[in-house]
């Protein structure tokens, strides 16, 4: 075994499989014995797919602004790390097939767009906390936009999601959660489904 194997060996035991995704380094953290993480990887990369040839600006904006990309179980469809430069794609919303690719795609979108404005507010030495309403607004119109580049038969779902979204209020659009709340009952779930 080479050093590389090493590395990959140590590095997926303690984050999961590294995968690569269309240029993407994808860390595989599967938990649910009854989801092939064949099937999530290449739902991600259709997801990836339609970024690409829609909006491949949008794509560029990805590359440079995320480390890699996470698939694991958690609370959420979507989360941005800061910390790791990651986006977070919840396991059991990429695998579902009745969601479409392109409703999958927006959640990168979305999340890249976090990315994004992270990037710009640590260029500007701003603190994280600024305003949580205005940033996720800006991550739903850039969802809106994805969706309107769409053809309207693969759009429309994003679309009207992101339209909804913006017209909530404050502390509808960024609500206050306690994640540690939300991810024992996301562990309930799992030991639910397991019996």
């Amino acid at each position: 075994m080479g050093l590389f194997d090493k590395f990959a060996s140590v590095l997926g035991q303690r984050l999961g499989v590294l995968h690569d995704v269309r240029g993407f380094r994808v860390v595989v953290d599967n938990t649910r014995p009854d989801i092939a993480t064949a099937d999530v990887l290449t739902r991600l990369n259709e997801a990836l797919a339609l970024i690409e040839r829609y909006q491949p600006w949008r794509l560029a904006h990805l590359r440079r602004d995320l480390d890699h990309i996470s698939v694991q179980r958690y609370a959420c469809r979507g989360a941005y790390f800061p910390d790791a430069r990651a986006c977070m794609v919840e396991l059991t919303f990429l695998a579902r097939r009745d969601i479409g690719p392109a409703v999958v795609a927006s959640t990168l979108v979305h999340e890249g767009m976090h990315a994004r404005v992270a990037r710009f507010r640590d260029a500007l030495r701003a603190t994280r906390d600024a305003d949580r309403a205005r940033e996720e607004r800006i991550c739903r119109r850039a969802e809106l936009e994805f969706g309107e580049s769409l053809p309207p038969d693969v759009g429309t779902p994003v679309v009207e999601r992101a339209r909804e979204s913006l017209l909530l209020a404050d502390d509808e659009v960024a609500p206050a959660i306690d994640w540690q709340e939300a991810q024992r009952r996301v562990a309930e779930m799992d030991a639910r489904s397991r019996s």
